[in-house]
């Protein structure tokens, strides 16, 4: 091989090879967006805990409106109170955790908010899953663990790392639950004593019959009641000149 012939090689080669860096810097852009969960000198077991997250935008044409995060286990919706965040933005209970919201923020710009937890688990680190949610409706789900995302690659979820539990700490008493709304019992359910009996045309609106569930039934597999019904005439019609034809050939042989 002559000596223009191995440069032209080499130069081909690293081009090629800045090609394939260039497109893997730009593939890994998106990854360094992420959300995260800070708190100095966080231990296990400590109480009014400052918990302080940033949630880095994904987004060059939106803004946040809503972080959705689920607790850990140890860590109940009513543990948790809002410190900062913001301007409008309010923090509000869910089943599993609690969402923070209120107006976009500008497009390109993060959100840092902070919560207070009354008492951390016992536990050497906590994973807070984290929904984003943009003004355009785009989600971003914060939600896979280190070791399914490549060692903190792709959208890992936030964790907190603890220390150990300060010498004599205890788990404190469990915040009580907050009580169920009165439209949310069982017996609020029940009609006043005031209130008119129902008529029979109500309750059969408020009921769905056997007819109505069937057809439901034949619905949901794809098919019509109607076609059973045919079916089944179709057998009775059969069956019944059968028998008038098996009658009609005794009697004309009894002739």
């Amino acid at each position: 091989m002559s000596t223009s012939v191995r440069v032209r090689t080499v130069r081909r080669c690293a081009g090629v090879a800045a090609a394939a860096i260039a497109a893997t810097l730009v593939l890994a852009t998106p990854a360094s967006a992420h959300v995260e969960v800070g708190s100095e000198g966080a231990r296990a077991l400590a109480e009014n805990v400052t918990l302080n997250f940033d949630a880095a935008t994904e987004s060059d044409a939106a803004g946040i409106t809503k972080l959705e995060v689920f607790l850990p286990k140890g860590i109940t919706p009513a543990d948790v109170t809002y410190g900062k965040g913001p301007a409008g933005w309010k923090l509000a209970p869910t089943d599993k955790g609690f969402t923070v919201s209120g107006p976009p923020v500008a497009v390109g710009e993060d959100v840092t908010y902070s919560v207070v937890v009354r008492q951390l688990p016992d536990a050497k680190s906590l994973v807070f899953k984290t929904l984003q949610t943009y003004d355009d409706g785009r989600v971003d789900r914060w939600i896979e663990l280190g070791e399914s995302s490549g060692g903190g690659h792709g959208h890992s979820a936030p964790v907190l790392k603890l220390q150990a539990a300060a010498p004599g700490a205890e788990p404190v008493a469990p915040t009580p639950s907050a009580s169920p709304t009165p439209s949310a019992s069982p017996t609020s359910a029940a009609p006043s004593p005031s209130a008119p009996p129902a008529t029979a045309t109500e309750t059969a609106d408020a009921k769905p019959t056997a007819s109505d569930r069937a057809t439901a039934a034949a619905e949901e597999d794809g098919s019509s009641p109607a076609l059973p019904i045919g079916i089944a005439v179709a057998v009775l019609a059969l069956a019944g000149g059968g028998l008038w034809w098996f009658l009609k050939s005794r009697r004309n042989g009894t002739a």
